[in-house]
């Protein structure tokens, strides 16, 4: 077996698959909690807290990032549908590999001719 059948008997095992896109995923998904944290729940905390300034001074609406937040949000969806596309695609391809049954042995033939003349045998 040469090296590349095996890296993609491996690279091509569900279990691979499954932690490669569970590690891609999970770190856009970290991206976007940390967004959300930074740009949207840490302003309004410093806004409520005074932020080390006055009230007036800490109410400065340009200190909320939701742009970025869902800039980060649509990079996601982005990766997420990429991510689909490519596992649909290895999942029709792992489909036609496994799609021909392999043919009979010559014992299940002759037993499958047996198990015919049986059958049309009268009672």
């Amino acid at each position: 077996m040469s090296l590349m059948s095996e890296f993609k008997a491996f690279a091509m095992r569900g279990n691979v698959v499954d932690l490669a896109v569970g590690v891609v995923i999970g770190a856009a998904f970290g991206k976007i909690v940390s967004s959300f944290v930074e740009g949207v729940i840490m302003p309004g905390v410093g806004m409520v807290t005074g932020g080390g300034k006055s009230l007036t001074e800490s109410m400065n609406v340009d200190a909320f990032k939701v742009g970025t937040f869902l800039q980060t949000v649509l990079d996601f969806a982005i990766i997420a549908f990429v991510i689909f596309l490519v596992v649909k695609a290895m999942n029709s391809v792992m489909r036609k590999e496994a799609a021909a049954p392999p043919a009979p042995s010559p014992e299940q033939v002759l037993l499958t001719e047996i198990r015919d003349l049986l059958k049309q045998r009268p009672v």
